[in-house]
């Protein structure tokens, strides 16, 4: 059995989780405190990877990151024809696949503290960064944390959207679903055990350990 599936699976869930609370915070701020009357359509594009097939979500990045769309003009600066089938596709793909795992907890935690920690910040005359950075972001990590396991679990095991995207490229693209995938079309049943089964136990420890950090944290606000 090679390692490569596995060590390119956790290069790709640990780069998109970093990518996700980076670009997903703002936009979580954004959504929990903005009176904009169109940010719940701004949410429920974010959202929509909950409800939308991943093979059309693949297709349609597909055709972006192709060598006819916005993808194929930005991988020639460097010279490269198409970001699809490429680990660069992957990133971007997942981003977009796991943003709501992501935002949606971020931005239920933003909303639980209410508006009276930051308004007792501003009468200290705290900036609104040093607001953001030493009162709001305290108060909702609870929520960033059940965000970057989730975001990191769901890419894990992604298999439609990676797969429609960057297809099966050993070393490049071919990550631990698609690996999966491939053991079991050829048969070869032990190999495909083998990974499964450390799938099913990576998906335990995960949801069991972001679930007694959880606990230890609301105890901790007690």
């Amino acid at each position: 059995m090679s390692w490569q599936p596995i060590i390119l699976t956790l290069e790709l869930a640990a780069l998109t989780t970093v990518i996700l609370l980076i670009v997903g915070t703002p936009l979580a701020w954004w959504l929990a405190r903005s009176g904009a009357w169109w940010k719940e359509a701004v949410a429920t594009v974010v959202a929509l990877p909950l409800v939308l097939p991943p093979t059309v979500l693949g297709f349609y990045l597909l055709m972006l990151l192709g060598p006819n769309g916005p993808g194929g003009w930005l991988a020639s600066l460097w010279g490269a024809r198409s970001m699809a089938f490429t680990f660069e596709g992957l990133v971007i793909g997942s981003v977009l696949y796991s943003m709501p795992f992501v935002v949606q907890p971020i931005r239920n935690a933003f909303e639980a503290f209410g508006d009276r920690p930051l308004e007792a910040a501003a009468t200290l005359r705290a900036s609104p960064l040093d607001t953001f950075f030493t009162v709001a972001v305290p108060l909702a990590r609870r929520g960033f944390l059940t965000g970057a396991v989730l975001g990191f679990a769901h890419t894990m095991g992604e298999f439609g959207v990676v797969l429609m995207i960057g297809g099966n490229i050993p070393g490049q693209t071919k990550v631990l679903s698609v690996a999966i995938y491939d053991y079991v079309e050829t048969l070869q049943w032990d190999e495909a055990h083998l990974l499964a089964g450390g799938m099913l136990v990576f998906s335990f420890t995960v949801i069991l350990t972001m679930m007694m950090l959880e606990k230890r944290i609301g105890r901790g606000r007690r």
